[in-house]
Parts: C-alpha cells; sequence; structure tokens
C-alpha cells in the first residue's frame, strides 16, 4: 500500500539520512522537497508505524497524512 506522511526534511542530506533507514525495508519512498509538508511517500507493506520510528530513528519527525 502507498502511505504520506508530512516530515520536516530540509535539503538532500535529511533525504539521505531517512533513505538510510527505509531502505533497510522492502519498500519504495520519495520525498518531495518542493512541497510544504515535505511529503514522504512510501509504498510498503508494513505498517505506517514501522515507517514513521525509521524516520524518527534517523533523527526526523513523520506524521502520517
Amino acid at each position: 500500500s502507498t502511505m504520506k506522511f508530512k516530515t520536516n526534511a530540509k535539503c538532500g542530506g535529511c533525504v539521505a539520512a531517512i533513505g538510510a533507514k527505509l531502505n533497510n525495508e522492502d519498500n519504495e519512498w520519495s520525498i518531495d522537497l518542493k512541497s510544504p509538508d515535505k511529503v514522504l511517500e512510501v509504498t510498503a507493506d508494513v505498517p505506517a508505524d514501522t515507517i514513521v520510528a525509521a524516520v524518527t530513528e534517523a533523527g526526523f519527525k513523520a506524521e502520517q497524512l
């Protein structure tokens, strides 16, 4: 399923840090830094909580939209 999250990522370095955590899972993801909410879109068969935990581990905030 595809889920969307509001994040506080600001730059490519933030995206890389979040990606390092998300790449451990079997998923596809992208972050739109141009959107006001810095939307992280993830397609994966895991609970939303797992994605939020991964982003939090990377040092950022994520809130499901």
